[in-house]
């Protein structure tokens, strides 16, 4: 299993900020440079979609990034929201064995098992037990993603099953387990790239992956959620204009 940093959800900056706010996502760019197709959710999830990050070698080749499906995730328990409902994808590109950035060691073919990895330490990365601050959350992430890379490390045992979803409307077969956290699955699609998946409050079993036809579509859908979250805000901000101290409105 190729041993990418094991700093973030996925080798690249966390998409949550450790005050639960979700911080700013890459744009379109960094998926475009890819050589392999970026897989979604297929069109039975009809919520909204989001583009979270992409990681790539020092040679600028992009190895995975992850597309999210829901709402957006919200780390601290306490973060006065309630748990987001969820579902991120992450795709894996093939790989060969190949020597590290550095030149000083040789690093693994990506398998099923990096896709595993991946997603495992994804969910953690957006979890935050209650009661834990700062310090300990720290402690407890990177023990938790230890155990996350040692399962990954071995598919075939607890508390991995087999759960078949269709992936471009062909059934998979892919590795599935549950955790009080969530949810996490990897399987390898036919176009040759390996799948993670990871998600909370959404149930896995009746999901679908297809290769996203136009990635630019995550990009473009986050823009007017957020302008639409914008309009919301400033709606909620102009009725409140109105309000006397006692609660009433002024305008009537």
């Amino acid at each position: 299993m190729e041993t990418t940093s094991r700093a973030g959800a996925d080798g690249a900056p966390s998409t949550v900020t450790a005050e639960g706010v979700p911080a700013t996502r890459r744009t379109v760019d960094g998926y475009l440079k890819a050589s392999f197709p970026w897989y979604g959710l297929d069109e039975a999830f009809t919520g909204p979609r989001w583009l979270m990050h992409v990681t790539a070698a020092a040679d600028d080749t992009v190895q995975h990034g992850s597309t999210g499906h829901g709402e957006e995730p919200v780390v601290r328990a306490d973060a006065g929201a309630e748990k987001a409902r969820f579902a991120v994808v992450v795709t894996v590109g093939s790989s060969p064995v190949r020597h590290s950035d550095d030149g000083t060691g040789v690093l693994d073919a990506t398998t099923v098992s990096s896709a595993a990895w991946l997603a495992g330490s994804g969910l953690l990365d957006c979890t935050w037990p209650p009661q834990m601050d700062h310090t300990l959350r720290g402690e407890w992430l990177n023990q938790q993603i230890e155990t996350a890379f040692e399962l990954a490390d071995d598919l075939g045992r607890d508390p991995w099953s087999t759960l078949s979803l269709p992936v471009d409307g062909v059934p998979v077969d892919f590795h599935y387990r549950e955790s009080e956290f969530g949810w996490v699955l990897a399987g390898s699609a036919p176009e040759g790239v390996h799948i993670g998946a990871y998600g909370r409050g959404m149930s896995a079993y009746g999901l679908g992956f297809s290769v996203i036809g136009d990635i630019a579509s995550y990009e473009n859908e986050n823009e007017n959620e957020n302008e639409n979250a914008n309009a919301d805000r400033n709606g909620a901000e102009g009725v409140t204009g109105h309000m006397n101290p006692d609660g009433s409105d002024s305008r009537s």
